[in-house]
């Protein structure tokens, strides 16, 4: 089992920045994959940003390359995204999930994520 707790979220204008955290619990965290995904009001939830098991491996979604930067430390068992440039659209509750341990890839699709944290509120005010 996994844990999961973001925290950070919060309101900035836009083209403002935010550096979420993602606390992690349970096995250990250098075992998994990770990854951020967003849900606007009435949109499907969507990826954001993956990050493999020692960080080795990056993989993000179009609408956020050259903005936002996902990172972990392994030793704090925690994942983090910096979001800068921060628009309007990107306004969203931000979750953070876990894939299943051992997996070589980065998932990008929600059904491959196993765990997931509460989320966390992210507003871009124009």
């Amino acid at each position: 089992q996994v844990q999961l707790a973001e925290s950070g979220g919060g309101t900035v204008l836009a083209g403002g920045s935010l550096r979420l955290s993602c606390a992690a619990s349970g096995r250990p965290v250098n075992t998994y994959s990770m990854g951020w995904f967003r849900q606007a009001p009435g949109k499907v939830r969507e990826f954001v940003a993956g990050i493999s098991r020692t960080g080795s491996n990056l993989n993000y979604a179009d609408f956020v390359k050259g903005r936002f930067t996902i990172s972990r430390d392994n030793a704090k068992n925690t994942l983090y995204l910096q979001m800068n440039s921060l628009k309007p659209e990107d306004t969203a509750v931000y979750y953070c999930a876990a894939d299943r341990p051992w997996r070589s890839t980065v998932p990008v699709t929600q059904d491959e994520y196993s765990y997931w944290g509460q989320g966390t509120q992210v507003t871009a005010s124009s």
